[in-house]
């Protein structure tokens, strides 16, 4: 399939749209923009302007209001070289539609740049596959709007119907790929689990988080490999797994795709394998960016996340990760305002119940601060369960290194 952002050379310019719906803050509204401002980043474009509109629910024609729509139509026709307009939600086919007609641009939404940003980040044949399967089951109902016209010269005996119209043709065409995918997939899966059994009874430890906030760079200086890092989101798509060996004690160490709030489900099901490295994980790691303003709405996301893939309770470390990006606004002593979470400092955030669970741990991975006594709480927790597997082997591993 083609990007959805184009890759020329010149950047696009892109125009962004959210309702604010009474169930969210404005402080909320907002970071959920610079989040989608964050993906067009990385998908190639531009923004340059954005809409929002407090509505009680998003419009079933528009998205949005005809009075938000009409400036938004003002906008674009002024400033001929917007090339896109993305909506903070999943649109349906209808809206697409009608949003198009009416505005006479490029129409995206959230899940339409994250399955592009997931195809251009897609390296192995693996991660290519399933983000392709997300692209088609995405695609098939929006058919009606984006005429295809998959394999024009498709034809023969037996394969088009008396009166078969062409979008017919495109839809069963789009249900056989999605039908073949979904075969390739399970194989592959097959393959993944085989090789899960072959890592034998060793530890497994699983990083998990929010989209970019340092879980490769964790990988990489716990395991002095080389996994691609990069400050956009979504560098990571194929699961990474390393053996790492801390005071004489190995264990397995997996790499996984970060999540993001409203992350399609299509792509749930289609990083399935991915996320069974997650599933089938003793102990996990939940990596969470300290400095990111809202880390805490971050935190809530991968949670249901994951939930909604394993209900299953296992040892979970929060590894609050950037304290050497982390800033705070510090009140004047006479300032008899209430203290916001912009006023916390490092020390603050340590003192509440973020620190009070026994397995939390603040570090910078990038400039390796506390990062000794990392090390020491993930031992701690995989020393646990690696007795119980090998318990006349525990003589090898002495106490003294997770002191």
């Amino acid at each position: 399939m083609n990007d959805l952002i184009s890759t020329a050379k010149e950047i696009e310019k892109v125009v962004l749209v959210a309702v604010r719906t009474p169930q969210a803050s404005e402080n909320e509204v907002n970071e959920y923009l610079d989040e989608l401002a964050f993906l067009a980043e990385t998908a190639g474009a531009k923004p340059v302007c954005r809409f929002v509109q407090s509505l009680p629910m998003p419009d079933k024609r528009f998205f949005v209001g005809r009075g938000k729509l009409e400036e938004i139509v003002a906008y674009v026709k002024i400033h001929e070289d917007v090339n896109a307009v993305i909506f903070d939600d999943e649109l349906t086919p209808s809206q697409l539609k009608n949003l198009e007609e009416a505005l006479r641009r490029r129409i995206l939404d959230r899940t339409n740049l994250i399955l592009d940003i997931f195809a251009k980040r897609a390296r192995t044949a693996h991660a290519k596959t399933q983000v392709e399967l997300a692209q088609y089951q995405y695609l098939l109902p929006r058919l009606t709007r984006m005429w295809t016209h998959l394999e024009r010269q498709r034809g023969g005996i037996g394969m088009r119907g008396p009166g078969e119209k062409e979008i017919e043709t495109d839809r069963r065409i789009i249900r056989d790929k999605i039908a073949k995918l979904k075969a390739d997939l399970q194989k592959i899966d097959r393959q993944k689990s085989t090789q899960r059994k072959n890592r034998g009874k060793l530890v497994r430890v699983a990083l998990v988080g929010y989209t970019n906030v340092g879980k490769s760079t964790i990988m990489n200086a716990l395991t002095k490999s080389n996994v691609f890092a990069e400050n956009k989101l979504f560098a990571t798509l194929d699961t990474t797994v390393r053996k790492v060996v801390i005071g004489n004690l190995p264990f397995l160490l997996a790499d996984t795709v970060g999540f993001i709030r409203k992350l399609p489900h299509h792509l749930v099901e289609s990083f399935k394998s991915t996320l069974d490295e997650v599933r089938e994980a003793d102990i996990l790691l939940h990596v969470v960016d300290i400095s990111h303003p809202g880390f805490e709405k971050q935190i809530e996301v991968v949670n249901q996340t994951l939930h909604e893939i394993d209900e299953r309770e296992k040892p979970v470390i929060m590894v609050f990760n950037k304290i050497d990006a982390f800033t705070y606004v510090q009140k004047e002593e006479d300032d008899l305002t209430p203290v916001t979470r912009e006023n916390y400092s490092l020390d603050d955030l340590k003192n509440t119940w973020m620190a009070k669970n026994g397995r939390s741990i603040f570090i910078s991975a990038k400039e390796k601060n506390n990062f000794e006594e990392f090390r020491k709480i993930l031992y701690q927790e995989v020393v646990k369960i690696h007795v119980t597997r090998f318990p006349f082997n525990d003589f090898l591993y002495p106490i003294i290194d997770a002191e």
